[in-house]
């Protein structure tokens, strides 16, 4: 699920994207946004696509909605744009039972990440 916040000041245009219960580990995708936070919309994308990590693919669809919902909602460009805030944020685990020999089972864990992306316009100045 992505949520989206704009805010309503015209000087500090900024688009604000959500994406909720990402199945994948805190961790795996801490690595993947450390590598793109404060970096430009275009040099972003050039790394996401080349990175061989998994995690990477909901990162690089979370960007292109934040560009496409700035370019929309408020008629920013995306070569002007970079990524001021990005997070990730540890959410539900999913449990299940898996079973086992002679009636017994194991606990599977999955868990889930929240992921946040602010992308902001380069000053003129």
């Amino acid at each position: 699920m992505i949520k989206n916040w704009s805010s309503g000041r015209e000087e500090n245009k900024e688009i604000k994207v959500l994406a909720q219960h990402i199945c994948m580990s805190v961790l795996k995708a801490q690595r993947v946004i450390d590598q793109i936070r404060g970096r430009s919309y275009e040099e972003t994308l050039m790394i996401l696509e080349l990175m061989p990590y998994r995690a990477s693919y909901p990162i690089l669809q979370l960007v292109y909605s934040a560009a496409a919902n700035a370019n929309h909602n408020m008629g920013l460009n995306e070569a002007d744009s970079f990524i001021s805030k990005a997070e990730v944020n540890r959410s539900t685990i999913v449990k299940k039972l898996r079973p086992r020999a002679r009636g017994r089972s194991y606990p599977i864990k999955k868990p889930t990440c929240h992921i946040t992306i602010v992308l902001k316009e380069k000053s003129k100045s």
